[in-house]
């Protein structure tokens, strides 16, 4: 395996992580025991960047109790932000609810430290500087030894760190974005605001949350709960990779896979593998190397910087969700 650096954090880490979304007993493997071997299997094959997050379900509690014995071979990284209960309070990123959540975190965890600690979401109720001096209080107390976000547009980064550099606080070491061969939007500023920062890119959605598996839509374990996996677009551009790969001598997957760690500003491509055999498909193209011209190849059907379709847990300003945001009282629509 060859290992990156994290950003500028000094962390050195897989160009594959391990997602752990389908380690929640509700919505992926209902066996514990077995997200376990899928989590021993990465490991044992040099993948050490694992990642998961407060509002997974039990993930936390799935990923600690696997990783007993074999914590210090493993950057382990969760999030917090998403609701994860009723109270309005347990989400966001108030001081007062990141303080609670980390140690919520902890606990689930079965560690006394999380190496990356991520806002899963912004929360534009919440004024940056008061999160990030909540992170660097955590940072300084050895709790959390780096910070990240999830879903920051190229503003939002920019912001993030003036308000570190104005108030003598860390800055996000990393971000946390949506990529694949189907949503290349990231390359137009938010890659390029990230490597102007210093910042690691840990990427989710490589596989096009299961559009690039190969299978059928209807096999996929999220049709019917998502829309975009019913947007004819992205099937028919999915259609086309597997074409392609098909004529290199790929599996779709690999070709995935292989495209998003190839952008020189991605650190890390999360893996979602859901059982042993799932794992084992992606572990076996670990050393497939695009060449320039399947590159090209590649740019032809999805241009760069161009998404197809928009995701649904992409994060939406609240102007695109209220549309009192974007129009003007009635009064004053008119230009006379």
């Amino acid at each position: 395996m060859q290992y990156r650096t994290l950003g500028r954090t000094g962390i050195q880490v897989s160009p594959y992580a391990l997602g752990t979304l389908m380690f929640a007993t509700s919505i992926g493997n209902a066996d514990p025991d077995d997200s376990a071997r899928v989590l021993h299997q990465a490991l044992d094959a040099g993948i050490n960047f694992v990642d998961t997050a407060d509002a997974y379900g039990d993930s936390e509690e799935v990923v600690g109790n696997a990783l007993q014995g074999r914590r210090d071979d493993v950057v382990l990284a969760t999030k917090f932000g998403r609701p994860t209960g009723q109270d309005p309070n347990h989400q966001g990123a108030s001081r007062r609810w990141i303080v609670t959540a980390v140690e919520n975190s902890l606990r689930r965890l079965r560690t006394d430290h999380i190496d990356l600690y991520q806002l899963h979401r912004p929360d534009p109720g919440t004024h940056i500087e008061e999160t990030l001096a909540a992170l660097t209080d955590l940072l300084r107390s050895g709790k959390v030894r780096a910070i990240g976000a999830s879903g920051t547009p190229a503003a939002g980064i920019v912001e993030a760190q003036w308000a570190a550099t104005r108030a003598g606080l860390t800055g996000f070491h990393t971000e946390q974005p949506a990529y694949s061969l189907l949503n290349r939007g990231i390359e137009r500023e938010l890659l390029p605001t990230t490597q102007h920062f210093g910042m690691g890119t840990l990427v989710w959605g490589p596989l096009g949350q299961g559009l690039l598996t190969g299978r059928p839509p209807g096999d996929l374990r999220r049709a019917g709960l998502v829309r975009h996996l019913d947007d004819e677009n992205r099937h028919a551009a999915a259609a086309k990779f597997a074409a392609l790969a098909a004529e290199a001598g790929l599996p779709l997957t690999h070709l995935a896979m292989a495209f998003t760690i190839a952008h020189p500003g991605v650190t890390s491509a999360l893996l979602g593998a859901r059982t042993t055999a799932h794992l084992d498909d992606l572990l076996a193209g670990l050393d497939v190397t695009l060449s320039d011209d399947l590159l090209d190849r590649i740019d032809e059907i999805v241009p760069p910087g161009t998404d197809i379709g928009v995701l649904d847990q992409t994060h939406q300003p609240p102007a695109l969700r209220q549309p009192d945001l974007r129009r003007r009282p009635l009064a004053e629509r008119a230009a006379a």
